[in-house]
């Protein structure tokens, strides 16, 4: 087998951190497509250019994603990556697993495919970097022995994701792992067969602080909050500012609506209610003296994405607040309803964020039945204007 020598690659082996390449050649020492791989990678950075041609019609019998063609553009170089299709594994809910579990995976990897994987990708999945395509149906099958799924890829419902929600974090407003789960178990066929215009991501974040970033990576963001007042220990107030806390500036000053102030004489925190919007800096600063309050739920938006046919866009709150209980049937009906209106409307690989932005929230709206609130405007300073329809308008 040839050997590739990586000058510029080696270079990223340098400094404090952990390097990809490190890695890939240690996979290179018993898998012959990571190898290649490495060559093919240094003639990437040495014309300045990726060597990939993405896509391809490859999967597995019965699904139409979970499987990313890619294939080499200089295969008579790098024969071992002439065929190196990814493939997305479904994961749990809060990205929980056993070592058991981890080993399996790792196991069937080493012998199936190149050995290298991506834990996880940005979609969520786990990321089977590059096999042949003689080896991905026996891979799945191995996979579903195992106890294992595949995820989303292509025009479907990507793999929901979630953050570690309440089995770890004191901050979870709702159970998040447990609405994950029913997501991915109710939606099965949305996520296993493209059916629309483009890709649709759900993220789920248990509280504000938003650890999955969905605000800016889900075309639908679930985001925890409540609806009641925010609590406060005033006991614990005046030990944190005892203990030379400067709770003004620390807590007061940067509270982004001003909603708290800071009682120097009493030592007491004062929160003007109707003024909180929930950003969870003010918990941040002091989790012992300051609480979530006790009626919890989510906030749902729509239409964040990364830069593709439009700019970035950061989700729109389009429900402030929606219980999240078992059987989340109220969620499920506007998920279904906001699915029916993009698949009618949409042009091919458009998102639905670009969709609204396209045809206005006034028509969004009006076609999965919400109501316009307050917190649906988009640039609250920037734009005074309501446009009534015709039918609202009350002739005299």
């Amino acid at each position: 087998m040839k050997e590739h020598k990586t000058p510029l690659l080696d270079e990223l082996e340098k400094g404090p951190w952990p390097s990809f390449v490190k890695e890939m050649k240690r996979a290179a020492e018993k898998n012959e497509s990571a190898k290649d791989l490495l060559g093919q990678l240094e003639l990437s950075y040495q014309d300045k250019k990726g060597h990939w041609k993405h896509g391809g019609i490859v999967g597995v019998r019965g699904y139409g994603g979970g499987v990313i063609g890619r294939y080499s553009d200089c295969p008579e170089q790098f024969p071992n990556v002439a065929e190196f299709h990814t493939i997305r594994v479904n994961q749990p809910s809060g990205w929980y697993y056993n070592t058991k579990a981890l080993r399996k995976i790792c196991d069937i990897w080493e012998k199936r495919g190149s050995g290298l994987t991506n834990f996880h990708g940005s979609t969520g999945d786990i990321i089977l970097l590059g096999t042949k395509t003689d080896e991905l149906q026996p891979t799945f099958d191995e996979l579903s022995d195992a106890g294992f799924d595949l995820g989303g890829s292509g025009s479907d419902l990507r793999t929901p994701s979630t953050c570690a929600g309440p089995a770890r974090c004191e901050y979870a407003c709702f159970d998040n792992l447990d609405l994950c789960h029913d997501l991915t178990m109710t939606y099965q066929d949305e996520i296993h067969r493209p059916m629309w215009p483009y890709k649709f991501k759900i993220k789920i974040s248990g509280c504000p602080n938003d650890c999955v970033a969905s605000i800016a990576r889900a075309d639908l963001s679930i985001i925890g909050t409540w609806r009641d007042s925010l609590r406060i220990d005033q006991e614990e107030v005046k030990k944190y500012a005892a203990s030379g806390m400067d709770i003004k500036g620390e807590v007061c000053e940067p509270c982004p609506t001003k909603a708290l102030e800071f009682d120097e004489d009493a030592g007491e925190l004062r929160l003007k209610a109707e003024d909180c919007v929930r950003c969870m800096h003010c918990i941040n600063r002091m989790p012992k003296a300051l609480r979530p309050g006790v009626e919890r739920g989510a906030t749902i938006l729509i239409g964040g994405k990364a830069t593709i046919l439009q700019s970035a866009f950061l989700s729109w709150v389009i429900v402030p607040f929606m219980k999240m209980e078992p059987p989340y049937q109220e969620l499920k009906d506007l998920l279904e309803r906001i699915w029916e209106w993009w698949d009618e409307n949409g042009k091919t690989r458009e998102r639905i964020g670009e969709l609204i932005y396209r045809k206005g929230m006034g028509n969004f709206l009006r076609a999965v039945g919400l109501p316009a609130v307050p917190q649906m405007v988009y640039q609250p300073r920037a734009n005074p204007y309501i446009f009534w329809q015709p039918d609202e308008v009350k002739k005299k």
